[in-house]
């Protein structure tokens, strides 16, 4: 036997139910477009980035000493001198970001930060994978789909 919710017809609570969600769906989907994510992911994202580099330097761009400690002694990369990366990671940590708030040459970015994600999730910090997840994820929006309208890649044209 078919339930009658099954099926609706168009006077049915069900069918009023559904079309009400389907209306305000719709009219959420019209707000909150490409052009609105991008630029809140792409500060979101950078803040986070450029705060953890400014954590490494005294200044504009001289690593301090506790980041060399931290790189020789909790981080511990493979095959990198810590010195080689805590400069590489400071001086990434600013750039990219920059760039991404910024929305110039977005996609490179996005998946710059990503790799670096990646390398932190690998060998610094396996159980934070929540945390770095959700990174991804935003990362990855960003480097399908580019910086949106309010970037400099759509002003220049960059795709």
């Amino acid at each position: 036997m078919i339930s009658p919710l099954s099926n609706p017809t168009p006077g049915s609570v069900a069918h009023g139910l559904r079309g009400t969600w389907s209306t305000l769906a719709e009219r959420i989907s019209q707000l909150v477009t490409h052009d609105v994510l991008a630029p809140i992911d792409r500060v979101a994202i950078g803040a986070i980035f450029f705060l953890s580099g400014r954590t490494k330097v005294d200044g504009w761009l001289t690593v301090n000493d506790s980041a060399y400690a931290l790189f020789r002694d909790e981080f511990r990369l493979p095959l990198i001198p810590p010195e080689i990366a805590a400069n590489a990671a400071a001086w990434a940590e600013h750039l990219f970001p920059m760039l991404l708030v910024l929305g110039l040459f977005t996609r490179l970015s996005a998946l710059s930060l990503l790799g670096m994600t990646l390398v932190i999730q690998v060998f610094v910090y396996p159980d934070a994978w929540p945390t770095h997840l959700s990174w991804a994820g935003l990362l990855l929006y960003l480097v399908g789909r580019g910086g949106g309208r309010f970037s400099l890649d759509h002003i220049l044209r960059i795709r």
